[in-house]
Formats: C-alpha cells, sequence, structure tokens
C-alpha cells in the first residue's frame, strides 16, 4: 500500500554507530550477521521508537511504505465473543475484570481528584469509556482492574501482557502499529505549545529559538519536534533535552521555570492551563491526531468489540457528548465538533 504522508505523527529511528576500535569491530561484525532475525523487546538497549518499543531502520521503512491513514487501518465491528474475550471473562471471581492502562495525572482525562474526599476514584473522559467498555463486556462497569502507566510503558504494558488495553490519550500512529492493535479514533487533537502567560513565546514559530521544551519521554510529541528540528521546521537551538515520564512532570517544570515551554496533545495543554492559571495555550495546533484504544495486535475479537462500543457510545446521547460536556467543555469548549473524529473507516482486513 503506498503511503499517504500524515501530519507530523512518526517516530525517529536510529542514526548510525561510530567508529570502533579494531577488536571491538570484529565483535561487531559477528553480531550484524544476527541482526536481520533479532528484534530487541520493548524497553531493552538497541533503539526506541518511542513508548520503550524498539525500531530498526527496516521496519521503520516498512511501516512508511505500508502504513496510509493510519487512524483507519482497524477491524470492523463486531459484537461476537472470541478468545481474548473468553480468556478475560474466565478469571477467577475475584479477578474477573478488565485490566486498563490509564493515566491518574491527566486533569479531566484520567486523574485523580484530592478534593473528591472519599478513596478519590479515578475520574474523566477516557475513564468514562472505560467504564463503557467494562459494561459491556462483562456485565458490569465497575469490574476494571486500572494501572496506572507511565507514556514510555504504554505498549511494553500491552506487549507484556499486564494489561487488556491501553486508554490514556494515545495516538494512533504508523509506528506503533507495527506493535499494538488499535480502536478507530474515540477524538480528534493536535500538539500544541504550553507556556507561561507573561513569555516571549508566541506559539510554534520563530520564538522558540534558544528555549527549553519539556516533553513525555516516548509521546508523538517528541518525535515530532526532533523530526522538524532536524528539517528545519524548528529552530536548531530549541534545547528539547528535558523528557519526563508522565507528561504532567513538564507542567511541574514549567511552573518551577527549569524549562520555559511544554508541548503536548492540545487536549491535554488545556486541562493543565486550566490547572494554573499562570500558563497559556500558545498559538494553533501544529498537527493533527486521533487518539485510539491500544490492544495486542492478535486480540481481533477484541478490537472489534471494542470498535463496536466506540459506534455505540458515540451515538448514545448519554455517552461521547454527554461525557465531554462533563469533563472538557470547560477546557476546550462548549462545541466539541472540532474534538471529534470523522467517521471512521475500517481498512484492516485481517
Amino acid at each position: 500500500m503506498r503511503r499517504v504522508r500524515r501530519p507530523r505523527t512518526r517516530l525517529r529511528g536510529w542514526g548510525g554507530v561510530g567508529a570502533m576500535a579494531f577488536g571491538c569491530l570484529l565483535a561487531l561484525l559477528f553480531v550484524a550477521c544476527l541482526l536481520p532475525a533479532f528484534r530487541p523487546e520493548p524497553g531493552r538497549a538497541g533503539g526506541s521508537g518511542g513508548d520503550g518499543q524498539a525500531v530498526t531502520h527496516g521496519s521503520q521503512a516498512r511501516a512508511e511504505e505500508e502504513c496510509a491513514d493510519p487512524e483507519k487501518q482497524t477491524l470492523s465491528p463486531a459484537g461476537d465473543d472470541g478468545p481474548t474475550i473468553e480468556e478475560i471473562r474466565s478469571r477467577p471471581a475475584e479477578r474477573r475484570k478488565l485490566i486498563v492502562g490509564v493515566d491518574q495525572n491527566s486533569y479531566r482525562w484520567g486523574y485523580r481528584d484530592p478534593n473528591s474526599g472519599g478513596t478519590a476514584e479515578l475520574e474523566g473522559f477516557d475513564i468514562d469509556l472505560v467504564h463503557r467498555i467494562a459494561e459491556d463486556i462483562l456485565g458490569d462497569r465497575d469490574a476494571v482492574l486500572f494501572k496506572a502507566i507511565p507514556t514510555d510503558q504504554r505498549i511494553p504494558a500491552i506487549r507484556e501482557g499486564r494489561v487488556d488495553m491501553v486508554v490514556r490519550t494515545m495516538t494512533i500512529n504508523c509506528d506503533r502499529l507495527e506493535d499494538v492493535a488499535f480502536s478507530a479514533p474515540y477524538f480528534r487533537t493536535g500538539q500544541q505549545l504550553l507556556a507561561p502567560k507573561s513569555s516571549t513565546i508566541t506559539g510554534y514559530d520563530e520564538t522558540l529559538a534558544g528555549k527549553k521544551i519539556c516533553t513525555a519521554a516516548g509521546s508523538t510529541a517528541l518525535s515530532t519536534l526532533e523530526e522538524d528540528r532536524a528539517t528545519g521546521r524548528l529552530a536548531a537551538t530549541a534545547d528539547l533535552s528535558v523528557t519526563v515520564p508522565n507528561q504532567l512532570d513538564c507542567l511541574v517544570r514549567l511552573q518551577l521555570g527549569q524549562v520555559d515551554a511544554v508541548v503536548t496533545d492540545g487536549a491535554l495543554a488545556a486541562s493543565q492551563a486550566a490547572q494554573d492559571p499562570t500558563v497559556a495555550l500558545k498559538g494553533d495546533a501544529f498537527t493533527t491526531e486521533y487518539y485510539g484504544v491500544a490492544m495486542k495486535k492478535d486480540a481481533d475479537d477484541l478490537v472489534r468489540r471494542v470498535n463496536k462500543i466506540l459506534v455505540d457510545f458515540r451515538q448514545d446521547p448519554d455517552g461521547w457528548r454527554k461525557s465531554y460536556e462533563k469533563w472538557l467543555s470547560a477546557t476546550l469548549g462548549d462545541d466539541p465538533a472540532r474534538s471529534e473524529p470523522p467517521a471512521p473507516r475500517y481498512l484492516r482486513k485481517s
């Protein structure tokens, strides 16, 4: 399939290897013979393309050639049970829960409100969606085991079977499709800048020259900035050295004056601006991205089931729009049209 270039969603590959002494060269030549048959596991040394997954030149090039419209590379909806769903349902009574990787620090998305009293349960737009999925599959919206995972552990958590799925403001892109399966999109957003209101930064432009920018490790924000700096779209003097495990840590760095700006999804940036009145969004979003539910590549029955749930969630008056109004209208505006994904298309056949 010919790849159609999408707006700024790729993760970067690795550069070359420097010259070494003669003895080391012999060892490298031996290892090179084995490389075509070996692909590093997530999180191990040898290369990372974001979210802790390994990426080689070959796999990246193949993904770029074969992946077009990544948000459409998913399976058509179906309500049938299959091996993945049966495995979830067959767990012992006390463990008969959907295991979901989420964030607990993203205000109005996946967040433990310390002022809510009681047990400070997780709440937000992503959490509403998780409860909807659990209700459909297990008949109990509260039959969920939430696991808080950092940004760069989302894909490893899925591949290693620590979670059934990840619902964590996770952008669908071509490189990630090499390692996990995605649902159809459930939200539209784009990368945006957050900076102090008093800052001279005006947006994603020349005012970032010489500025220190914080991003989350393994995020599309980081890979976008690295690519744009290499191609000249971002000033060569922009400092991208500050990365953090969780995106909210960037807001803390900004508050402490350790960085000049934060780049993240506009939906998250707006929520952070709502938490701190001294910061503001600077300029418009400079990419278009879509959030999806991530699952194992071979969990076809679960992918189809989640896609059916998403269709129902968007059509239900008490579903997508009600959740948007409750959690996001205060930060993203009363009109949800800009955040609604387009009508889904299901281009993946198997």
